[in-house]
């Protein structure tokens, strides 16, 4: 493969921050493992204010990393969703002008489910329910909307930015490919589909470029595989909540609705073999799911190990702890890291 990325999150924003430990410094130094350490030609950079973005994007040069920009804002409507992508273009624009060839910019992704607007839902559950159980998707009633907004954003992007633009979709989503540069798909491995998951990729070949997987990965239990969307909801939301309050928060850890047992080796082999599964499919890249998750917490206590929930590759510490591999970081290399880094390097 061209690219062997990773996702980095500077902060998603649904409800919470999901990078509630944001600071440059820890930044730069991640980004140095994830090049040096990890053996990563690429990193997908997410997240939602754009001054982050550019300055996760900047350290991620700087290593030598091509970046693949993902600025994300969920559950807005689609002329707020445009407004907000043009500006965060415009401030990619300025890195890319730097370092041409080296940036590729995601106008958005899974807008059927994140963006209003398309499926009939004010929230994303409510659309996530929507599309499946009311046959919404199966008729593809999806498509056409969603190829006006990617036509209009498409056009304002290219305004303001002039390198290469993608989009990552969802395996159901039949995105007018002619639009972009590269193919970018969402696509996780998943028991119900475990026998079809490369034929449901074939299609994308046939457009003639190149096609990249934007995003998997799999949790850190030995639970059946799900993936994606379909995987939420195992983390107990109301105790994380509670938790967050000032005062009453130190008496409430968040926790997990069920306790799946915590398998590190089988992360790590899974994502192994659908490393080796998607390059032997021919795809040009691949970005995986994600390297530091720390509103997941690892802990010795089953019931409040959120990290087992986590697809990340190193495991998150709460109250300051630090690792032991990188005394520097709040976390821990898994299993997976270490399996993905070796892999990375000899493939």
């Amino acid at each position: 493969m061209n690219r062997k990325g990773v996702t980095y999150d500077v902060g998603t924003v649904t409800g919470m921050n999901w990078r509630p430990d944001y600071h440059p410094k820890i930044v730069r130094r991640e980004l140095e493992i994830i090049k040096r350490d990890l053996h990563c030609t690429a990193v997908r950079i997410t997240g939602q204010d754009s001054g982050r973005l550019v300055v996760a994007a900047e350290h991620a040069l700087q290593q030598g990393l091509e970046v693949w920009l993902y600025p994300v804002l969920w559950n807005k409507r689609p002329e707020q969703t445009l407004v907000y992508l043009v500006k965060a273009a415009a401030a990619a624009e300025t890195l890319y002008a730097r370092s041409p060839g080296q940036l590729v910019f995601v106008a958005g992704g899974e807008l059927t489910l994140f963006m209003q607007g398309i499926v009939p839902g004010r929230t994303f559950m409510g659309r996530l329910r929507k599309a499946f159980s009311g046959g919404f998707v199966k008729a593809g009633q999806h498509n056409a909307p969603l190829n006006v907004y990617l036509r209009k954003a498409n056009a304002a992007v290219r305004q303001v930015f002039h390198g290469p633009v993608t989009y990552a979709s969802l395996i159901w989503e039949q995105v007018d490919w002619s639009l972009f540069d590269f193919v970018g798909v969402d696509h996780y491995w998943a028991e119900p589909i475990k026998d079809r998951y490369l034929d449901m990729l074939k299609p994308l070949f046939a457009f003639g470029k190149p096609v990249v997987i934007t995003e998997f990965g799999f949790s850190t239990t030995n639970a059946p595989a799900i993936g994606g969307a379909l995987a939420l909801g195992n983390v107990d939301n109301r105790s994380r909540f509670l938790h967050m309050l000032p005062l009453v928060g130190q008496f409430i850890r968040p926790r997990l609705k069920k306790i799946d047992e915590r398998d590190e080796g089988m992360q790590a082999r899974r994502l192994i073999d659908q490393l080796a599964l998607l390059e032997g499919a021919g795809v040009d890249g691949a970005f995986i799911s994600t390297f530091v998750f720390p509103l997941n917490p690892s802990d010795d206590i089953p019931r409040y190990d959120l990290d087992r929930e986590s697809a990340s590759l190193v495991k998150s510490y709460a109250g300051g702890r630090h690792g032991v591999t990188y005394p520097d970081m709040l976390w821990e290399p898994k299993e997976s890291f270490k399996a993905v880094a070796e892999y990375y390097t000899v493939h």
